[in-house]
């Protein structure tokens, strides 16, 4: 999966902050859980992390110079979905997942 240089630069940031990344951890699963598709959760994960994203780019200066003046909402949706591969367990009934 490839990651816009915004969502890289999101990702980064997460991993590199414990706090951060439990935080956004129990935050995938528990999103994860109340949706009913994967889809569904990518989609509400989405808006979070650009929000979460927007928020960070008033104090965090990479974040700040990564945004451009006047620019629009950029999709995290790659993140959202890579996220939700990484932190939470695989769908049941897919074919060569082994539960354990």
């Amino acid at each position: 999966m490839s990651l816009n240089r915004y969502e890289q630069l999101l990702h980064d940031y997460i991993e590199s902050l414990p706090e951060e990344k439990r935080y956004w951890v129990d935050r995938v699963v528990e999103v994860a859980r109340g949706s009913g598709r994967r889809e569904e959760a990518a989609l509400g994960l989405n808006a979070e992390l650009w929000e979460y994203f927007e928020e960070r780019s008033r104090s965090e200066s990479a974040f700040a110079e990564a945004l451009q003046p006047g620019g629009g909402r950029i999709s995290m949706l790659n993140l959202s979905e890579y996220l939700l591969r990484m932190w939470t367990p695989a769908a049941a009934g897919k074919k060569g997942v082994q539960r354990q």
